[in-house]
């Protein structure tokens, strides 16, 4: 027999209602160069409506694409629902990217108009007139100088003029499957691939961050969300914040550890949400300061080294929360907390639990499958294979894209590319990418589990591992290392540190001291520009 519930359509409306209705008094804060911007949920949403308005202007198509190019700010905030809200789809472009990247995801997308902070107006003004479909462009007044209109062939508006003249509309009505927002993975190899997400995708992952056992997120939170908006949808912060009513602190386009550590310390900051390199940086800041309003540090992105999590445990009490997911996954799709029946571990055990990426969120499944076979290995934290996932929240496949077959499997499951183990609790650990792994006489080297170890020392400040070319073995491994401010160290330190940590044969046949390691636009380590770098290098 058939259930017999009402089939009320899931929708960003009802996240959008739920806030501005029940928590109007609540505050979205902005930092800007001239301050704190504060602004009531009751007002953020009498400006949207009027954005719903403005886009009706602008002609907007019925489902046009709506771009942006902006810091997380309240404006940020406004087009993420004006967009969805009355039926079109929010695009989110990553400030990042490379110039060709750029390009080629506006006219892929088909982005109809462009809202601009002015302080990155810069990176995008001279792309203008290579995007074909882009017909109106909104600048948005962050404080810095406007870029001149007249070297464009786009209409150039005002955010706040156009604002003010445009009358609010009430919401669209739309089927929960239709398009919400998307948003164009980070293209390290190749072009960037669409992920579309729908209304009832995003409603279930707004649901799935205010779980207890994932992120918690409450309306007692104040929420600082440094993972941009524009990457991978904020962690789902953004969403989760309004729906809950949570006080939000955007920090703008300054992202220095100290403004960072101010605005924790200054708006009492319950969660705040960044990559391993953003804390990195902000710990260090942290001495003197009262954070004691913190309640979880969520960290995700690339992998969180012991010593930084244990650095905050024992700065603030507070160990990193690891999380995981991927843009194909909304995020969000494992969260590292701790089980209760595993509460007897003592600290050293729980620390290294916690460089996990933790157990997978309720509604997605999980598998890791075996590379040659395609089999599921077991839950033993020794065989490893390519972690697959699915769920209410997981891309079933890439926007108007060849590619997609080589992502997901035949019987609907997402290949993320990432090489783990499961344990028999349950707990997911990733060893490496699939393109990262070291094949070295035929035997695996994870270099995530090396950086981490390398990392570990405490005179050093980041590591990344490649492999190169050897005459004997076909590849081995060679860590980049960054030392920490005012330390020395040499090759024979690093090895000497290894030895007895890794298994003899992981040892890097080559140690190179950089002074940087160069990210990706969304802080992961590239270590395809590493192996530009490096690619002539040849070892015994």
């Amino acid at each position: 027999m058939d259930g017999l519930m009402m089939d009320t359509p899931l929708s960003l409306i009802h996240l959008f209602d739920r806030g501005t209705r029940l928590f109007a008094d609540k505050q979205i804060v902005t930092s800007t160069p001239g301050g704190m911007e504060r602004l009531s949920y009751g007002d953020w949403g009498d400006r949207t409506r009027r954005l719903g308005g403005m886009l009706d202007d602008l002609d907007i198509s019925g489902d046009g694409r709506v771009a942006t190019f902006a810091w997380n700010n309240s404006r940020h905030l406004e087009l993420y629902f004006a967009a969805p809200c009355t039926g079109r789809v929010s695009h989110t472009l990553n400030l990042r990217l490379f110039p060709e990247q750029l390009t080629y995801i506006v006219n892929h997308a088909e982005d109809e108009v462009i809202f601009v902070d002015h302080s990155v107006a810069g990176l995008i003004w001279p792309l203008m007139d290579a995007f074909d479909t882009v017909r109106h462009v909104v600048l948005m007044d962050d404080g810095a100088p406007a870029p001149d209109a007249d070297a464009i062939r786009a209409d150039v508006h005002d955010y706040e003029s156009l604002l003010a003249s445009a009358s609010a509309v009430e919401w669209t009505r739309v089927d929960e499957n239709r398009a919400s927002s998307m948003m164009y993975t980070s293209g390290t190899t190749g072009n960037p691939k669409g992920v579309v997400y729908s209304h009832r995708s995003v409603v279930l992952h707004t649901f799935g961050a205010m779980m207890a056992d994932t992120l918690g997120v409450n309306e007692r939170d104040v929420i600082l969300p440094v993972v941009p908006m524009f990457h991978a949808n904020a962690w789902g912060l953004a969403h989760a914040g309004v729906a809950t009513g949570a006080t939000l602190v955007m920090p703008g386009a300054n992202l220095a550890a100290g403004a960072l550590a101010d605005l924790i310390e200054g708006e009492k900051v319950t969660l705040a949400a960044g990559v391993p390199t953003i804390w990195m940086g902000v710990l260090p800041e942290l001495e003197g300061r009262d954070v004691s309003s913190l309640r979880a540090i969520p960290c995700g992105g690339s992998a969180v080294p012991r010593t930084l999590s244990e650095g905050y445990r024992k700065a603030t009490g507070l160990p990193i929360l690891q999380a995981w997911g991927m843009t194909e996954t909304s995020p969000l799709a494992a969260v590292c907390n701790i089980k209760s029946t595993l509460d007897h571990l003592d600290d050293d055990a729980k620390a290294d639990l916690r460089t996990s990426v933790g157990l997978i969120t309720p509604a997605v499944d999980f598998r890791i499958a075996d590379s040659d076979t395609g089999a599921e290995v077991p839950w033993d934290g020794e065989s490893r294979g390519e972690l697959q996932v699915r769920g209410p929240w997981v891309a079933s496949t890439y926007y108007n894209d060849d590619r997609s077959s080589e992502s997901f499997t035949d019987d609907g499951w997402l290949r993320t590319g990432d090489v783990a183990t499961a344990d028999a609790e349950g707990y997911i650990r990733l060893v490496d990418r699939t393109k990262d792994l070291i094949k070295s006489g035929g035997e695996w080297i994870s270099s995530v589990e090396l950086e981490n170890e390398i990392m570990a020392h405490p005179d050093v400040a980041e590591a990344a591992v490649i492999g190169v070319a050897s005459t004997k073995w076909g590849e081995r491994a060679m860590a980049c290392v960054v030392t920490a401010e005012g330390a020395s160290l040499s090759a024979d330190d690093i090895l000497d540190w290894l030895d007895g940590r890794v298994v003899k044969w992981w040892l890097p046949d080559r140690v190179e001291f950089i002074d940087e390691v160069p990210k990706t636009s969304v802080g992961k380590f590239s270590k395809k520009t590493l192996r530009e770098r490096f690619g002539d290098v040849l070892v015994d």
